[in-house]
Order: structure tokens, then sequence, then C-alpha cells
């Protein structure tokens, strides 16, 4: 049985002038995404499930410790490749594990068909399929970002930048690039994440100290939520 790896994450909620400071910091050193575009960033569109409950919600919420998260994605507003999702969370530590879907298995999934992922070769989709069923797990909200990243192979870090949060409002129109969206946090601030698995080089440190922020238990599912639910 292969090991869950789990990696150290970092969050932190920062102005836009901050963003900026660090990345002049970290694009001459850290080696730039290779899923980039031209402006440097690339667009993410996910699908967050939870309960009817919304047990992941308050469980984030509450600060459980080790809970779970499904949620599915793409790239780019390209739906040839879609990911399923679980991320894992276990005392701050995170895993993610992930498998391919199909656009009209998405679609499918949407219309509470959902037999195939029972007879999928993929533990994660043979398990989406019993939270489905047993837990009641529905889609939530869509949540739109755009991401700018940077890695580096020593302690496998990675830096990013996400701006532009958006969900949908009142809707999981999924597959429309025009669906009704608004910001659930403000837009002039932008999320800095640092992801590392043993150890996060002094250098890397130095490079995304900033003095105006604090890390955070900041979470893109919980903001987009909270404009549903407040």
């Amino acid at each position: 049985m292969k090991k869950t790896a789990y990696r150290t994450e970092l969050k932190h909620i920062i102005t836009i002038m901050d963003a900026q400071l660090v990345r002049s910091r970290v694009q001459s050193i850290l080696q730039l995404d290779s899923h980039a575009g031209r402006d440097k960033k690339y667009f993410i569109r996910s699908l967050y499930f939870d309960t009817a409950e919304d047990k992941a919600y308050y469980e984030k919420i509450d600060g459980v410790a080790i809970r779970d998260k499904f949620r599915i994605r793409y790239y780019d507003h390209n739906t040839d490749i879609i990911r399923l999702e679980k991320k894992s969370k276990v005392n701050g530590s995170a895993s993610k594990e992930g498998a391919f879907l199909k656009k009209h298995q998405v679609e499918a999934i949407l219309n509470n068909d959902i037999a195939f992922l029972l007879q999928s070769s993929e533990p994660i989709c043979r398990e989406f399929f019993l939270k489905l069923r047993e837990d009641r797990l529905m889609p939530k909200t869509t949540v739109d970002y755009y991401r700018e990243a940077y890695t580096c192979r020593w302690g496998n870090v990675r830096v990013t930048l996400d701006s532009d949060l958006r969900t949908s409002i009142g809707c999981v129109d999924f597959f429309n690039p025009a669906s009704i969206s608004t910001f659930p946090m403000n837009p002039n601030f932008c999320i800095l994440e640092i992801k590392y698995d043993h150890y996060l080089p002094d250098f890397i440190r130095d490079l995304v100290q900033l003095n105006t922020c604090m890390a955070t238990a900041v979470s893109k599912y919980v903001a987009c939520r909270n404009i549903q639910l407040n």
C-alpha cells in the first residue's frame, strides 16, 4: 500500500502590493510553474462537495484536527482534463489524492448518476461513490481564482499567489465560463501559500517574509461558503 505523503502548508492573506514584493523576490530565484501562461498565471475552477449539514465547512471553522474535503477541478477553462481530488488534513499537515474524470462523467455525477464510480479502478473514485451515497455529499459552490506558482526542488517547496478569488452565486454551474460570481474577500488582497515536505529552506523563508502579515487558517472554500451562509 502506498504511504500517504503529507506536506506542511502555510497561508497568509496579503495585499496586492505585498504580493508584488514577494513576486519580485522569488521570480529570479525560484522556478516558475510550467503551467503558467503569458501573464505567469493560470486559472483554476473547483467545485466543492459537502454534506447537507455542511460537515466540511464546520469542521474547518471548528479546527477539527483530522478532516477530508472532496472537489472536482479543471484549469484554464480546459475541460478535457478534469481531476477529482480528496484533500486531507491531519494536525495542520495536508495530503492530496486524485484521479482524472471525463466531462461527461462529471455531468453524470451532477445528475446523481454515480454507479460508474464504483466500477472504477481508482480507489478515490470508489471512495467518492461511498461518500456521495452514504454521507450524502452534494455540490455546494464553485471557487475560481488565478494562481501564480513558483517551485524549488530543495524541500520540494511551492510558493503560490492566488488572486481574483470568486464564487458562484446560488448555483454550481461548473462548466459555464460566464456564470455569475462575486468576490468573497476584498479583491485588493490575495492569498500567499507556502507548501513544503520536511523542511523550508531559510533562504525561501527570507524571500517570503513580510512584516505586515501573519499565518492564518484561511480557507477558500469557507470564504466562498460564507457568502451563501451569512
